[in-house]
């Protein structure tokens, strides 16, 4: 009787398999709640660093934020300065070159990167010690390119300008980015140069995705090389040239580094975008609510452009 009543005051052993850790941990992993608990560190560094930042730039906006006018507080300000926007001619003409920019420094950086993709694909002797080349330029901080740069078309010493006037394309010496007809499109140059890499590698990568069998094929058939780039390269790639042209307008639309060092905005407004507006009026004006509003409109234009980029592509599609 005794032994029975001990048995029973006892906790038998599956109760002891239930409160064991161990136990609980290895019939979780089995569950289907297993795999949310693995995300939520990542969702907790999502929130901490993206989300949080992201929220907080958007209500800087709708308030009065001026460091060196601690007079007109930090109130809720509403819409006023996306009000002011309306009235600001730099916004409107930072707008305008903000497209110039973004779309001809795209178009450039595609081309050449295109067409160094089709010739490391080929596999040719040399093509490696030339991929590192290639690759070079993108390797330079935008700091140490810009600087490189603005010595090469220095107007007193700038290399470039003595080839050219050796060679009768100019008579004398050009200030490239003094002269606002000619500031924007000489920094265009310099950052297609330096950015045209991202390019490459990206549709290098794609490009070795193709099968050969399509261009045999194609080649019976009695299409060309262009008719070959148009009918199977391109088509095949769409989706590498989608992603790569949302990162690249991003990175472009969200980096005022390079036109900071070459010209600063200047002469007058003439290189003045959008990025180099808001940091300027963060950190010259100190005016961090005005320059949260540029912040949103340029994340607001760069959604709308992505959306609609990737449904005129139809690459969600394939």
């Amino acid at each position: 009787m005794a032994e029975r009543m001990s048995a029973l005051s006892e906790p038998s052993p599956s109760i002891w398999r239930r409160l064991d850790p161990a136990a609980a941990l290895g019939r979780l992993s089995e569950s289907r709640y297993w795999m949310y608990l693995l995300l939520v560190p990542s969702a907790i560094l999502i929130l901490a660093v993206v989300l949080y930042p992201t929220v907080y730039g958007f209500q800087l906006s709708f308030r009065q934020m001026r460091l060196n006018r601690p007079d007109l507080g930090t109130g809720f300000v509403g819409f006023k300065h996306y009000i002011a926007m309306w009235s600001d001619k730099v916004f409107w003409l930072s707008l305008r070159n903000t497209a110039v920019w973004v779309t001809f420094a795209v178009v450039i950086e595609f081309g050449l990167g295109l067409v160094a993709a089709l010739a490391l694909n080929r596999n040719l002797p040399g093509t490696k010690l030339m991929g590192v080349l290639i690759l070079l330029p993108y390797f330079l901080p935008n700091v140490v390119a810009g600087h490189m740069w603005a010595l090469l078309l220095d107007p007193r010493l700038g290399v470039i300008n003595d080839i050219l006037v050796r060679l009768g394309f100019l008579e004398t010496y050009k200030a490239w980015f003094a002269d606002p007809s000619t500031a924007l499109g000489a920094a265009i140059l310099v950052e297609a140069w330096h950015g045209f890499p991202f390019f490459a590698l990206l549709l290098l990568a794609g490009l070795k995705g193709v099968p050969d069998d399509l261009y045999k094929a194609a080649s019976v058939d009695g299409a060309g090389p262009i008719r070959q780039l148009r009918l199977i390269t391109l088509p095949m790639l769409r989706s590498v040239i989608a992603a790569a042209v949302i990162l690249r307008v991003i990175g472009l639309v969200n980096s005022p580094d390079l036109l900071l060092i070459l010209t600063g905005g200047g002469p007058g407004q003439s290189t003045q975008v959008l990025s180099l507006y808001a940091f300027q009026k963060a950190y010259k004006d100190f005016n961090f609510g005005y320059a949260g509003a540029l912040s949103v409109v340029m994340f607001v234009l760069l959604m709308l452009f992505a959306w609609a980029y990737v449904r005129v592509s139809k690459v969600n599609q394939d």
